[in-house]
Formats: C-alpha cells, structure tokens, sequence
C-alpha cells in the first residue's frame, strides 16, 4: 500500500491511497465467497456457481462494491499512519479505480488540526463567583429530595392534570391515512413536558381513564420528514392510566429513610454541606470556561467545517445515546419534538465550535510549556477509572488499546494546561461601571 498526501485550502488535505492488484483479487474472492450462497443460476446449485460464471452473466463488477468496502476498512486506519497527516474528521471517500488485475486506488477529504498562534494565557484575568448557600436553596434541595422520593400512585377518582404522567395508546393520521412510526402502546407521557409536538399534551387534560380521545395536532414546517411537515394531524388515544406523584412528609422519619441521619436538621445541615461544594465545583468550572473563552478570543486558529461538521455529529450521536436509555429512539425524538438532524446540528454547532477551539488552545498550550504525561500518570488515571467501575486496574489496562491509552494522555495533558491557567489566573470582582470594564480590557490586553 501507499499513501501520497495532498495539501489542499482551509486546513484540508487529499490522501491518494493505492492497494495492490493482489490485495484486490482477495478482496473479490472473499466478496464471491460471501455472496455465492445468494446467486441463483440454471444448472449449479446455490453456493456452486464458479465466481467466472457469475461475472459473466452480470458483470465484472459485480463484487467490486464489497470488495472495495472491506479493503477502504482494512486499509484507512493504516493510511493515516503512513500519511503522518493529524487527521480531526471523517474522511469523503472517492474510489478511483477498481479493475481486476490493476491496483485499487481511492482518495479520502479530510481535515487537518489546524495550527494555533496563542494570546495571552498567562495572568487571565477571571471573575470572582458568589458561593454562599442561602436557606432557600436548601429548601429547594429538600424539596427536590422530596419529589424524588414520592411514590408514584394510580389516579382513578379525577381526570389528567397538569404533571401527570398519562399512560397511552396512540395511532396518528394525516388525510384519514396511518403515517409510519406515529403509533404506540402503553406509552408514559408527562403531561407539561412538551416533548410531544404542537397541543397533544394540553388535549388530554381533563380526560380520563378510559376515554377515547381525538386528539388535533399541526406538524411544524421544517419537519424532519417532509411528508408530513406543515400539515395537520389527527391522533387517536386512548387512555390506560393516570399516575402522579404522592409527596412524603417532611420530618425526622423522611430523613431516616433517604439519608443517615437521625434528624431532619442534621439532614439539611447535610444537605448544605453538598449545596456549598457543588457550588464551589461550579464555580471551578465556570471560572476555568471564562479563562479559556479569554484565550480563545485573543488566538488564532482556522477551523475547517468538516472538523465542525464531524464534532456536531458526534454531539448528536451522544445525545441518541442518552435518550435511548430513557426508551426513546432518536427516530421517535425527531416525530414528536418537530426538530431535524440539521436543526440538532444547527442547535449544538456553537457548542462544537467552542469544544474544538478550547481543546485546540489547551493542547497548544500544553505543547509550548512542555507538559508531558508520564506512564505513571496514566496508570493513576487508570487507577481512579477503574475504582469508579468497580473493576481491577489491570484488568481496565488489558482492555485498553493504544489508541485509547494516547487520547487518556491527551486528556490529562489539557487537563494539566488548565491547571497551570488557572494556577496563574487573577481573579478580580464582577465589573460594575463601565471604567471598571475598561480597566479589566487593558489588563487583558
């Protein structure tokens, strides 16, 4: 195999990668032996058909699809190795030739880690944050507690209400016609959650077990299904069940049942104690995001869209992750929410785009101030990951590859950059008057 690399604009780049003719002609014999159980012809049994017939009769390209994508598999990974190229996307692949008896060439459109020219990043100047705890936020955590450990009950003497969860079938219509993946069974809706689209909640309060319910709905304009954006729905529901919450009492007994205390003072004693470090934590964070965002604005960096394009993609591929543990596909999002893959990437873009420019920035900082990370850094890491699991941290170790072994380097390698930021950061009061803000730009200047 070989790999030429070609430098295009905007932090682009060209790999033209080229595959022997003979690991192309085992490529076609594994896609023939694959497929051959598939192919019918007169007189040869399934899966006896010589793959010369089977070319014959439909053409030599035939297994060249398969073939191609399972060499593209096997040999990318490779290519970027030997290309030496820091590649930040998923590639746009083009095959350029495919013939037997000739080497197989493709080519793959990446983006390259762009370069960073840093501002100041030593002396940041960031804003002192407030971490009182007042008797009001506890009370709020109390109550908070307190929902999370209501029982739920089953509601027969009065209809839906707001913040109800009603249990449901439904099967939805556009023009008197069923639409594919507008039905369900025994599906739990939190009435006020807004997480189906237009009116439909609001139409079931008020109704009851029971009760058959048409329930009119207008899908929005920029639906992601095209068949059915901007036009009105009929939902036929019935409803199963009513259920809502029943609050404990708040007294010593509550807190002997959620917590290990014997008093409820000693449990909102405790509970403020958490309060007065998650704000702190919060803090911590929110002090590091104003540094960084400092830095940001006064570096320089050209970030290619497929770098964008790639992150967003990632972004919402986390998020289908996080929703399918909740039961829901992100099919079943995108019919009831009304939003679009490109509205979800429209929506995460400014977050993408901030992710990679402070991974960009830290990483460059860990690079000019020579920070490294020694194995014995990452086997601390190991160590704490692998408590956090519950496992052995050899055991975690075997698991790992290099490849992941060298992104946890790279995470504690920013994860030290922020720390030396922050070690030398300055933290002032929040501006109050304009000559005040003025002074805080000069200083950053």
């Amino acid at each position: 195999m070989s790999v030429q690399v070609e430098k295009l604009e905007n932090n682009m780049a060209k790999l033209t990668i080229e595959v022997s003719a003979e690991e192309l002609e085992k490529a076609l014999d594994s896609a023939y032996q694959k497929q051959k159980n598939k192919i019918s012809v007169p007189g040869f049994r399934k899966g006896k058909v010589p793959r010369a017939m089977i070319e014959k009769m439909y053409g030599a390209g035939i297994f060249y699809e398969d073939a191609a994508n399972a060499l593209m598999q096997q040999t990318y990974p490779s290519a970027i190795d030997e290309s030496g190229v820091d590649i930040v996307s998923r590639p746009t692949v083009d095959v350029v030739q495919i013939e037997k008896g000739k080497p197989f060439i493709y080519t793959a459109e990446v983006a390259v880690k762009p370069e960073v020219t840093l501002g100041k990043y030593m002396g940041v100047t960031v804003t002192k944050v407030d971490t009182t705890v007042k008797d009001e936020e506890v009370d709020e955590a109390l109550e908070r507690e307190r929902n999370n450990n209501a029982r739920t009950i089953s509601v027969t003497d009065r209809p839906v209400a707001m913040g109800d969860t009603a249990v449901i079938d439904f099967e939805g219509f556009v023009d008197g016609v069923a639409f594919e993946g507008g039905k369900g069974e025994n599906h739990s809706l939190e009435i006020g959650s807004h997480s189906f689209i237009d009116t439909f909640e609001d139409q079931l309060v008020g109704k009851n077990v029971g009760d058959e319910v048409d329930v009119n709905v207008t899908f929005p304009e920029q639906y992601q299904a095209e068949e059915l954006a901007g036009k009105p729905a009929l939902f036929k529901v019935k409803i199963n069940e009513i259920k809502a919450k029943e609050l404990p009492e708040l007294d010593d007994e509550f807190a002997q049942d959620v917590s290990e205390f014997d008093t409820l003072a000693e449990y909102k004693e405790s509970l403020k104690k958490n309060l007065q470090e998650q704000k702190e934590n919060e803090a911590k964070r929110t002090k590091e995001d104003e540094a960084i965002q400092k830095i940001i604005d006064k570096s320089k960096m050209d970030i290619p869209e497929a770098m964008i394009e790639t992150q967003c993609e990632t972004m919402i591929e986390e998020f289908a992750q996080r929703i399918a543990q909740s039961g829901l596909s992100m099919e079943q999002y995108l019919q009831f929410s009304g939003m679009t893959i490109d509205g979800l990437k429209e929506q995460v873009r400014p977050e993408a785009v901030t992710r990679i420019q402070s991974s960009l920035v830290l990483e460059q900082i860990a690079k000019e101030e020579n920070i490294e990370i020694t194995d014995a850094d990452v086997d601390a890491e190991i160590e704490k990951m692998a408590a956090n699991y519950g496992m052995e941290a050899d055991k975690l170790k075997e698991y790992m590859g290099e490849g992941e072994k060298n992104s946890l380097k790279r995470e504690l390698s920013i994860t030290k950059a922020v720390e030396l930021v922050m070690d030398n950061a300055k933290e002032r009061a929040k501006a109050k008057t304009k000559k005040d803000k003025e002074a805080e730009a000069e200083a950053e200047e």
